[in-house]
């Protein structure tokens, strides 16, 4: 399949383009679409090379327009002009492939978009389409996208959350005229999911009454069935949680399909060369030293533990707190004992054969290098983070 992407350049664009290589490639094995080239169209090249494109395509993305012209009659020659002359090179070339138009939810001119002219040339770019789909039968698929975020998203151009993301990740100052404004908002690699899906045939229909999609296997249009709502002030809030992370060391919660994990994602993208690296806290003694590498609100922690030759750490037990117990580098014992119980459980463990040891609750335990030369570094994973004020941990040895 030969697939033309226009706006290859663009924040959508670049993604598919990324993505249709990793299929192309063979590094995307969860995909079967078989992809032989992928034409990329965007300014800079020429009329005949959008007529060459058009001739060999099998499948086109229409992701160019404008959306921040100098002035406002540009949105029209921008968002429908090229759109019509798209059209006329496939029509003349008599190229009726599957086109997948990327529209805007202020097209619908409804609510606060009514007097959108942005919105107003997306709707004649969609009913160019429309026509075309009447005259040709061609497959035609109209997105009218939400808020689109996500990496190489363009800052202080049309995009709060890349503006929000890069200022906070810089440092800068970021403005919220309205913390209650509510943004309708589509991840990126959601929007790669429901291209690919596009690609292969599978795109979700709807139809729209207003601004919301509705979906239905007949609809007009097509929708990203994935999307989140935040307002903005809960954007701003969690963005600079984020910031703070390396500060605090905790990570918030981020559940699988979260908004929060998705614009965790994106806010990473926009980091410095020097936000990219933080320092750790860490306590050391004569045994060794402990460092606490990541801490999150309800999963407990990961930490680090470095044990001198011949050094023996731990000797103490928790109520409910447990832990595992990872040797990575080196040769131990650990050793765990019941409370009232005169029984020591023991096991030998090498960082060549990592194994994981639960220290169960209610069993006082150690960790003992048994190199004279080597350094024991172990990875220990708590069930919640420590708390200096409620440590709960109980000194016994585990053996005499």
């Amino acid at each position: 399949m030969k697939i033309l992407v226009t706006g290859a350049g663009g924040f959508v664009g670049r993604n598919l383009v990324e993505n249709l290589k990793n299929i192309r490639d063979g590094k995307d094995r969860t995909r079967t679409v078989p992809i032989d080239e992928i034409m990329e169209y965007d300014l800079g090249n020429t009329e005949e090379q959008l007529k060459e494109y058009c001739r060999r395509a099998d499948f086109v993305f229409h992701l160019a327009g404008i959306n921040r012209p100098k002035n406002p009659e540009e949105f029209m020659e921008g968002n429908c002009g090229f759109s019509s002359v798209l059209l006329k090179t496939l029509l003349d070339l008599d190229n009726r492939c599957p086109i997948m138009l990327s529209s805007s939810i202020q097209a619908s001119l409804a609510g606060r978009f009514e007097n959108s002219e942005y919105g107003k040339s997306k709707l004649a770019g969609e009913e160019l389409f429309f026509d075309y789909e009447k005259a040709t039968a061609a497959r035609v698929l109209v997105y009218r996208f939400p808020n689109l975020f996500g990496k190489w998203c363009r800052p202080n151009y049309n995009s709060a959350v890349a503006t929000f993301c890069h200022n906070i990740a810089n440092n800068l100052p970021i403005t919220v005229n309205d913390p209650n404004t509510t943004l309708e908002l589509v991840y990126i690699d959601d929007l790669m999911e429901e291209m690919i899906a596009a690609l292969e045939g599978k795109e979700h229909r709807c139809y729209y009454n207003g601004l919301a999609p509705t979906p239905d296997a007949k609809g007009k249009y097509c929708y990203v069935p994935v999307s989140h709502s935040a307002t903005l002030g809960e954007i701003a809030d969690l963005l600079r949680t984020f910031h703070d992370q390396p500060k605090t060391g905790v990570m918030p919660d981020m559940p699988k399909g979260s908004f929060a994990k998705k614009l965790f994602s994106t806010y990473l993208s926009y980091l410095p060369k020097e936000g990219m690296k933080y320092e750790l806290k860490s306590s050391a003694d004569e045994r060794g030293s402990f460092t606490e590498a990541i801490k999150t609100i309800s999963a407990g922690q990961v930490s680090i533990n470095v044990s001198k030759p011949g050094k023996i750490k731990g000797q103490h037990w928790h109520n409910s707190k447990w832990e595992i117990f990872i040797v990575v580098k080196g040769h131990a014992l650990i050793q765990e004992r019941r409370i009232g119980s005169e029984e020591v459980i023991e096991f030998e463990v090498w960082g060549n054969k990592p194994e994981a040891v639960y220290m169960v609750p209610g069993y006082t335990h150690n960790i003992i290098n048994l190199s004279d030369t080597e350094e024991l570094i172990t990875l220990m994973y708590a069930n919640e983070q420590f708390d200096k004020d409620h440590p709960e941990t109980y000194f016994e040895a585990v053996a005499g």
